[in-house]
Parts: structure tokens; sequence; C-alpha cells
């Protein structure tokens, strides 16, 4: 009886995920944009709703809601079901709407299909080769089979977003970050590009009253043909007439560099919407924030280099031993939520959002793993099986030192040639 109760509270709160995300999806990602396939927006809210049971099995875990066995039963289930979705369904999926798109292939879309996805199982399988993720005894269909090789994309997304969110975050919202941009300088921007523009609508106007002259006189009709004929109309004029080709040439590259002044004025604006916002109470807070976090950033990349360096396991970082004392002790709850989102719409790039989110929720228990005191953790180490823990923390620390670290040196080049960049002439 109490297994029927406890079944009921799971398919219960999956089908309240599964709303949530299908709401979410219609309502915040794509509320803009049109997805034609109905199967494509249930499986990102079926992806949804499985990854937050994960993180509610771990809530209940520490909890001690619902009966033991029942509570392994569901991990089990749960784990299962995001597998299939993620090593089969998502990938078949991406394959055949990659397909679909192709007109050649338009006829044999679901054979085509087929041998994109098992050139994708034959990588993914490839993949577990050179990690020492998993202990040989297992089975080909094994959980941990799947589950270590998912763990080793979803760890390597997970060190990479975090490696460089821990960088840009500071960055993004640190007012010592932003340069003195002035009126002066975007109206003189602004100048140079409304120049620009009157020099091209000045070269198409010679272009126009060049090519009616020519009709008028009738050279158009008399053109030469062939190679030598398209080599002497390039290379010679007629006295008093334009070289068209040259012009056009100035022309495409003054319509380049009107682009160019187009994005850095648009760049310039933004730059001093931030100044101004920097200077509200909000913009201050946030201000504060960056300090924090970029603290925490080389507390972060100090930890990671020393876990890489000594061979050990970070076991708690200063951000989840906050938590941990804020819950305990203070008794405030903590509601994280993490949203991806794209500015281009289609059932490939909603099929991809779902993959990524659900390897990295898949991950994310790999690494909670640690975290969490040993009596908390017994059944989900048993679920995933007999998997090399340490080696995913060892190789996100990695990942994460190396993203970081790019991201450092791409955001103090690209910090360093914006000055330079609107100040030359």
């Amino acid at each position: 009886m109490s297994f029927l109760i406890d079944s009921s509270i799971m398919i219960t709160s999956q089908i309240l995920f599964f709303g949530f995300g299908w709401l979410f999806f219609m309502r915040q990602l794509f509320k803009d944009y049109e997805v034609r396939q109905y199967v494509v927006q249930v499986i990102f809210s079926v992806t949804f709703a499985f990854s937050c049971t994960m993180f509610e099995l771990i809530i209940f875990e520490i909890l001690g809601v619902l009966n033991s066995s029942s509570r392994y039963f569901h991990w089990k289930m749960n784990l299962c079901v995001i597998l299939l979705i993620l090593v089969f369904m998502v990938p078949f999926y991406i394959g055949y709407f990659i397909v679909s798109n192709i007109r050649l292939l338009h006829k044999q879309r679901l054979l085509f299909s087929c041998l994109l996805w098992l050139t994708f199982m034959y990588f993914f399988w490839k993949l577990g080769d050179p990690f020492p993720i998993l202990s040989p005894k297992h089975g080909i269909l094994s959980i941990e089979q799947l589950i270590s090789r998912v763990g080793v994309i979803g760890v390597t997304l997970m060190a990479l977003l975090s490696g460089f969110g821990a960088v840009n975050c500071p960055y993004t919202y640190m007012s010592y970050f932003l340069r003195n941009v002035t009126d002066t300088d975007i109206l003189a921007l602004e100048r140079r590009l409304l120049q620009t523009i009157d020099m091209i609508i000045s070269k198409k106007k010679r272009m126009a009253m060049a090519r009616r002259t020519m009709f008028q006189k009738g050279e158009v009709h008399n053109k030469p043909s062939g190679f030598w004929g398209m080599i002497k109309s390039v290379t010679t004029s007629a006295p008093g007439s334009e070289n068209l080709t040259l012009i056009q040439q100035e022309v495409d590259a003054l319509e380049e560099l009107s682009r160019q002044l187009f994005l850095e004025t648009a760049d310039l604006y933004a730059t001093k919407e931030r100044i101004e916002y920097s200077k509200t109470f909000k913009g201050k807070y946030f201000n504060f924030l960056g300090y924090f976090f970029s603290i925490y950033c080389v507390w972060k990349i100090f930890m990671a280099t020393i876990n890489i360096v000594f061979d050990r396991v970070g076991k708690t970082d200063p951000v989840t031993r906050g938590i941990e004392i804020t819950v305990n002790y203070l008794g405030i709850q903590f509601d994280f939520f993490y949203a991806i989102s794209s500015s281009k719409s289609s059932n490939v790039i909603v099929l991809l959002l779902a993959q990524i989110m659900g390897m990295y929720f898949v991950s994310s228990v790999l690494l909670i793993r640690m975290s969490m005191p040993l009596e908390y953790r017994t059944i989900i180490t048993e679920v995933l099986g007999e998997l090399q823990f340490n080696f995913y923390h060892h190789w996100f620390d990695v990942i994460f030192l190396v993203s970081a670290l790019s991201s450092i040196l791409f955001l103090y080049l690209a910090h360093k040639q914006a000055p330079e960049k609107h100040m030359a002439p």
C-alpha cells in the first residue's frame, strides 16, 4: 500500500513538472517563435520533468520522504527513462529533422535518420574508451555503460559553462570593467556612420547615371562577349564614362564599413546604458555581487589547480557550505532554476537544448553525490553503479580551469581592444 502511495506522489509531481515545462517552453523560451512539431515540445517537457524529478529524489533522500524501496525503484526507473531519451530518442529525432530539411534526402529520410543515429552511437560508445570511467565487468546494455558516457559529456558542458560564467559574471556586473563612454564619442561615431551612408548613396547615384548613359548610347547592347571581352570591360572604360566595377567594389567596402560602424554605435549605446544603470541602487547591488563572484572565481580557480596538482577531490565549496549553513541554522529556503534560451527557434535547436538540459541534470547528480553525507548517498550510489566518481570531479576541475583561464584571456583582449577600436579615426 505504501508503494502505491509513494508512486502516486511521484507520478503527480512528474505531471506537474511536465506541465510547468510545457508552459515554460511556450510562454518564456519560445513564445516569439514557432515550433511546428508537437513531438518536439513533448520531448522537451518530458526531459524537463524527469530532470526535475532527479533533484526531487535527492531532496527526498535527505529528508527521508517515501519508503527507501520506493525511492530506489523510482531512481532506477527515472534514470532508465532519462537515458532512453538522451541516448536513443533525442539523437534520432535530431537526425530526422536534419535530414528532413535536405530535399535530396527527403524521400529516404527515415533511412538516413537511422544512419545518422548509428553514427552517433558509434562515436558515443567510442567516447568511453580513453576515459577510466567504468569497471570492465559491466555489460554492454547496463545503466553504467550509458550513464558513464553521458556523464563525461555532461560534466564537460557543466565545466565549460561554469568556467565561463565564473569569469563573465563579474565582468558583466562590475562597474570597474565599464569603459568610459561620453555623448561626444557616440556623436562622433554617428557622424562617421552618416558620412559613410552619404558616400554609399553618392556612389550608387553615379553608378545609376553611368548605366543610364551607357543604355542611351547603346553600350549595353554592344558589350563584347567572351572571356577577353569581360576582361576588357573591367580594365578599360570609354572616355568620359565611369568604371562600374571599381565603383561597385568601393560601394561593397563602404557597406561593410557601415555595418561595422552601426554595430559599434549600438555597442556604445549599450555601454552608456550600463553606466547609467550602475549608478542606480540595483546597479550598485549587482556591482557588489560582482566583487563577491570575483573572489569566488579566484578561489575556485585556485582550488581547481590544487585538486589537479595534488590529485585530490574537493568536497564542498563556499557557496554550497554557505547554503548549508543558511538552510540549517537560519531556516531560509532556496530555489534555484537555470534556463537555457535561444534566439533562433527550430525543431533541431529545441532538441539540442533538451539534450544539453538532460545531460546537465544527470551530471549534476554525479557531482552532487560527493557533497552529500554518506548516509544520504547510499541509494544513489547503488542506482548509479560502480562508476569512477572521482574521475568526474577531476575532469570537472580540469575543464573548469581551462574554460576559466581561456575566458579571462578572451575578455581581457576584448576589453583592451574595444577602446582602441572606438578611438580609431
